[in-house]
């Protein structure tokens, strides 16, 4: 795991507290990619949190991006994100 990779993923659990917090780092798929060539990275996230109960999905997306807001474009250049409410988990 890289640096990056490390600073998006302890942003993500100081901010949401998740019960799972799985980040993958897809970069090396897109290279040759004009996001990639900035050295912004291209990541998978499934998040589940208390914080995402009740909400919608753009809610829950614009939660996250907040909290990685000032990292999209420096060290995000694309980020899928799966975002759950523990009762949502299945079991």
């Amino acid at each position: 795991m890289n640096e990056r990779f490390l600073r998006i993923q302890s942003r993500l659990e100081e901010t949401f507290h998740p019960v799972l917090c799985q980040l993958q780092d897809d970069s090396a798929a897109h290279s040759g990619h004009a996001g990639a060539a900035s050295g912004a990275g291209h990541f998978s996230l499934k998040l589940v949190c208390d914080k995402f109960e009740g909400l919608n999905r753009i809610s829950r997306h614009r939660l996250v991006y907040d909290a990685v807001g000032d990292m999209m474009h420096t060290e995000i250049h694309a980020l899928v994100i799966v975002a759950l409410a523990p009762s949502e988990m299945p079991t």
